[in-house]
């Protein structure tokens, strides 16, 4: 399978030959107006690709903030009047829970 390949009849070193001896005539300069079509694509801004998670994750925070203070605003009688609140000047004593969570749950159990 080893073939001369310096053999001026082989078709690589035929093709090499005919390739030396082409001459490009073509025009090599810019069309005119490049440069400023390059230049005025190097200052130009690009548009940044988002992805649909980016753009709506802003709206999704100003949605909760909104719904965060709704609520308070919808419970704020609550806050004024509820125990141990600091508006209202009276302290109330916590409430323990007469029966043991734990003991209830083995309660459960039986």
């Amino acid at each position: 399978m080893n073939r001369n390949t310096h053999d001026p009849r082989h078709p690589w070193m035929r093709l090499n030959s005919a390739a030396r001896t082409v001459r490009d005539t073509r025009d090599s300069s810019a069309p005119y107006g490049f440069a400023t079509r390059l230049a005025a694509l190097a200052f130009a801004t690009e548009t940044r690709m988002v992805s649909a998670v980016e753009r709506l994750s802003l709206r999704a925070l100003g949605i909760a903030c909104l719904l965060a203070v709704a609520s308070v605003a919808a419970n704020y009688q609550a806050f004024l009047s509820g125990p141990g609140s600091a508006f209202t000047g009276v302290e109330e004593l916590e409430t323990t829970p007469v029966t043991d969570a734990v003991s209830v749950v083995l309660d459960l159990a039986d």
